[in-house]
């Protein structure tokens, strides 16, 4: 009788120091399957699967690939035994083709064979349903043909077993469905699929079984057609998580900022942002959706003083309203900005390169926001000590203790000491860009609550999302950006996910859009 199970791991435990990132932990695949791995952050997903492709070698426990126990000490083993792990952030060299990048590593020296090569990668696309242009740089590629490109160089190299990092976190809709149509392909040509996400639409929509990790131990697996979003959630959690994002109607919004055209182009004199015109309301929460580079990053950074921007352009902070003084953001650097007595919080996509730094401790990175808005942290340090440990306790970090350097925390964990801190300062303006990027589903709820009541207090809050189902879950209005442009602002209560994922990829007649 054939082997059923394309992977088995029995017992397989990982200890990094003090901390023990899998005990015992078991995972079964069977061929022809999609498996969803799910877990809080800290759960352990990422290092079993570390493990399974080679990035590290277990403590204890074993092995078995098609029902043979086996090594896997290096990714070279992983790659050997057909185990291919397409990870979040992609292994990719800009400056060369697609061709170029499938070639890379593997035997036969520095020519490549084009030819050869582009024949394969379409035998495979045909196979699947990918569209890859073997001669195309990478540098031109969108995130979706990059992440496509990824996948045709791990199925290039022989895997039979793939493992896909977070796949749909950039993706828009219409691209989730292309992706999840190549993987029920692949999944029906017998190949084996572990998809680590927090998605739990999208585990429920693409996966046949679950498997739920938890404090980095096995807590069982679940078929999905058995499943439902709170029962995973509970297995996560260990307790009841209400799913629920409160969404209240904004109380008498008033005009906090407003943004008329304002451009911004690189270093190279590209056009970044294209001439958006665009108003910020006390006490609603504005969503910002767009494909990955299409400008949210550019926006936010040009409202906190971080981007210089093109002759003409305007960011106008009202303190008291649409009647009321205003003061003129651009061309002020952000301590420029707190001088003049703007509150003005920004949650930054590089978490540690822009928003904390890293060698600093839990304590040193609150007291570092205090200085810069004019208090000595020679003078204080009870606050930010107290600061420190309520971010703790509320977001429940995971930290041996607040004087613990921010680098030696998780992902996740990082996010939530640059969230609570930024909330912490009672600011009047808060700007997030992906703020539960890498969370966990608790976490996730627990961020939005706070938003919310950041909302309800009269904040005006700017949301850069990726999830669709949350942004029209969470958000009054959304400003849809695409290629630079702003190209539409949807009512979040009526709009459809279809018709922003449109938005984010089709632009609009020419329009200045200022309001609703």
């Amino acid at each position: 009788m054939a082997e059923e199970f394309a992977v088995r791991m029995v017992d397989i435990t990982k200890t990094f120091g003090q901390v023990k990132a899998n005990h015992k932990v078991y995972l079964e695949l069977k061929k022809g399957e999609i498996l969803s791995l799910l877990g809080e952050n800290g759960s352990g997903k990422t290092t079993l699967m570390n493990m399974l492709s080679g990035i590290y070698f277990p403590d204890e426990g074993q092995i078995y690939i098609d029902g043979r126990e086996v090594t896997i000490a290096s990714p070279h083993d992983a790659y050997k035994l057909g185990i291919g792990m397409v990870h979040q952030h992609f292994k990719l060299v800009d400056v060369l083709t697609a061709a170029e990048n499938i070639e890379l590593g593997l035997p036969g020296g520095a020519v490549v064979d084009r030819k050869a090569v582009g024949r394969k990668v379409r035998e495979i696309c045909d196979r699947y349903g990918f569209s890859v242009d073997p001669d195309k740089k990478v540098y031109d590629m969108s995130v979706s043909e990059k992440q496509t490109l990824e996948i045709v160089k791990t199925l290039y190299r022989g895997a039979n077993i793939l493992i896909l990092d977070e796949p749909t976190a950039v993706l828009t809709p219409q691209e989730t469905e292309k992706l999840f149509a190549v993987m029920r392909n692949m999944r029906n040509d017998g190949k084996s699929i572990i998809i680590i996400t927090h998605k739990l639409n999208e585990v429920l929509a693409i996966s046949d079984r679950v498997t739920v990790l938890r404090k980095g131990e096995y807590i069982g697996d679940m078929d999905t057609a058995k499943a439902d979003a709170r029962a995973l959630t509970d297995m996560m959690v260990g307790r009841t998580v209400t799913l629920n994002i409160q969404r209240d109607e904004p109380v008498q919004p008033q005009r906090r900022l407003e943004i008329r055209n304002l451009t911004v182009k690189d270093a190279e004199g590209v056009v970044r942002l294209d001439d958006v015109n665009l108003d910020v309301y006390a006490g609603e929460i504005l969503g910002i959706a767009g494909i990955s580079g299409c400008g949210q990053k550019e926006l936010l950074e040009a409202i906190a003083g971080l981007q210089p921007t093109v002759s003409g352009s305007s960011v106008k902070y009202r303190p008291t309203g649409p009647d009321g003084p205003a003061e003129e953001l651009v061309g002020q650097d952000p301590r420029s900005i707190a001088e003049k007595g703007v509150r003005l919080a920004f949650v930054p996509e590089d978490r540690l390169g822009m928003g904390l730094v890293a060698s600093m401790t839990l304590v040193g990175n609150m007291m570092l926001k205090e200085y810069r808005s004019g208090k000595s942290p020679l003078v204080d340090r009870k606050h930010p000590h107290d600061m420190a440990q309520q971010i703790v306790q509320e977001l429940e970090v995971v930290t041996p203790s607040i004087d613990t350097p921010v680098r030696k925390l998780s992902g996740g964990n990082v996010q939530k000491v640059l969230v609570g801190r930024e909330i912490a300062m009672t600011p009047s303006v808060l700007m997030t860009a992906y703020a539960v990027r890498g969370l966990d589903i608790n976490t996730s709820y627990t961020i939005y609550n706070l938003l919310n009541e950041q909302k309800r207090r009269g904040v005006a809050v700017i949301y850069v999302g990726e999830d669709l189902d949350v942004l029209l879950q969470l958000c009054d209005r959304i400003a849809v950006l695409c290629g630079g442009r702003l190209n539409g602002v949807l009512d979040g209560r009526t709009a459809t996910k279809e018709e922003v994922g449109y938005h984010m990829t089709a632009l609009q007649n020419d329009r200045k859009e200022a309001g609703a």
